[in-house]
């Protein structure tokens, strides 16, 4: 077993593309039933391709940034972690709005969309985990 800089053993890494595969091939098969009465669509179909490529990515980034928290576990990374997982809440809740399935949560009463909520949150995770000063 191989030994990292400060002697403690190294976890094997992930192959990316075979994780990418597999996660694109499980959201898929997941939201396939959700897309299927919009298919014949000649626009909302390419509104809801793109949604799955973002869920897509966004899912894999967080999957690779959890996995790179574990063998780190840094505070930096964890935020990052964090703004990924956000950026899959919200990219799956505009899924679930393109395909009308769930209408967007809407505080009224503010006037705010809740996956706007989010992704001010994500950016704050985003910019934590940058701006985190490691001393």
């Amino acid at each position: 077993m191989q030994k990292g800089s400060r002697g403690e053993p190294v976890q094997e890494s992930v192959s990316k593309p075979l994780l990418l595969g597999l996660i694109t091939a499980l959201i898929i098969g997941v939201v396939a039933p959700l897309i299927i009465p919009h298919v014949t669509h000649p626009t909302m179909i390419y509104h809801i391709v793109l949604h799955i490529a973002s869920l897509t990515i966004a899912v894999f980034l967080s999957i690779v940034s959890v996995l790179a928290y574990r063998r780190n576990s840094g505070a930096r990374l964890l935020f990052m972690t964090l703004g990924f997982m956000a950026l899959s809440t919200v990219e799956f809740l505009y899924l679930l709005d393109a395909t009308a399935i769930v209408s967007i949560f809407d505080f009224s009463t503010l006037g705010i969309e809740l996956p706007h909520v989010i992704l001010l949150v994500m950016l704050a995770m985003f910019g934590l985990g940058v701006l985190k000063v490691n001393k």
